[in-house]
């Protein structure tokens, strides 16, 4: 039985260095922390999720109508699990594993798409009959970015489509995203604040779907469920300002993927190919036994073995600053 709940948190420990969880490191940026921080003297009134829901609309090209403001990804997910009844819920594998874990808490069994090879997606491989289809984009623990046609070519009448964009601004330009097709019909986009900005600890993301559906979710979601804190989050990380940071970031972010993927490869290790989000899918038989030792040697990767369709050679490897990867590479290069 594959643990659903097991997540990079799991795998990190003091003094360990941290390839094993996907935020980006050395964030938040002053200037977003200096903003959380002095959010701190509007604790004593409720939170108001309009201004937010207002600028992450103005992001996306979409009406407030059909913003959800959410406690980070999982709360999205939790909340349409809540909400929904499906009749054949799909979520194709291998993925981040709390959609699944979120159906099956509620009740709902859940069948699986597992794709192989260099796992991309055919569109054909999911029931035409299924009414409710969850995908990640890019790809959690593939790093395998989807077409925009491929997922959209998935959605139809009667049935949800929940695209998991967590990683989304990993890609410059965001080219494959969904987040602002309002014409899909059931398309549910989630994202995450988490990652690129590094707010874990903070807890904030949203969804945007049609007004009904979002509707609906708010009546499933606790009050004031959004902090305050993570409200000003949501807000400033919409602007321009920042939008041009994460892009930055982004271009940035591709130049060291590369360069690590090129390196393990290097070292004999099979680097799922085309990366584009902030980790590296790798293969190599033994891979449980070189986790262990990498953590005798002070780093933690992340198991594969966790995520459906996946097994004991596969690893997941946070793509970190220039420096940190090559530390990684050299230890690499010695146990291996």
């Amino acid at each position: 039985m594959v643990d659903l709940r097991h997540h990079g948190d799991t795998e990190v420990g003091p003094g360990l260095l941290d390839f094993a969880v996907n935020v980006r490191d050395r964030t938040p940026p002053r200037w977003l922390a200096e903003r959380l921080a002095a959010s701190v003297a509007d604790l004593a009134a409720y939170p108001d999720p309009e201004p937010a829901r207002r600028a992450v609309a103005r992001r996306h090209r979409r009406t407030t109508a059909e913003v959800l403001l959410t406690a980070g990804a999982a709360e999205a997910f939790v909340l349409l699990a809540r909400a929904l009844t499906p009749r054949r819920a799909v979520v194709v594998h291998p993925q981040f594993t709390e959609p699944e874990a979120a159906l099956r808490a509620a009740g709902h069994p859940v069948e699986r798409v597992v794709l192989d090879g260099d796992f991309t997606l055919d569109p054909g491989a999911v029931p035409d009959d299924a009414d409710l289809v969850m995908v990640g984009n890019p790809t959690n623990p593939t790093s395998v970015l989807h077409p925009a046609g491929t997922l959209a070519a998935l959605a139809r009448p009667g049935r949800v489509l929940v695209v998991d964009e967590a990683f989304a601004d990993c890609v410059p330009g965001e080219p494959e995203s969904l987040a602002g097709r309002a014409d899909l019909p059931g398309l549910v986009v989630v994202r995450s604040l988490t990652k690129t900005w590094g707010l874990a600890g903070l807890r904030v993301g949203y969804l945007l779907a049609e007004p009904p559906l979002v509707r609906r979710l708010a009546e499933a979601q606790p009050l004031w469920s959004v902090s305050t804190p993570a409200l000003v989050a949501a807000r400033e990380c919409s602007t321009p300002r920042a939008l041009a940071e994460a892009e930055s970031w982004a271009v940035d972010l591709a130049g060291r993927r590369t360069r690590l993927a090129e390196d393990l490869t290097a070292l004999g290790l099979a680097v799922t190919p085309d990366p584009r989000a902030s980790f590296l899918l790798v293969r190599t038989p033994g891979a449980d036994l070189l986790r262990t030792r990498l953590r005798g040697r002070g780093v933690a990767v992340r198991r594969g073995d966790t995520f459906p369709g996946l097994g004991k050679d596969y690893l997941r490897i946070a793509v970190r600053a220039a420096e940190t990867n090559a530390r990684l590479v050299a230890l690499l290069a010695e146990l291996l």
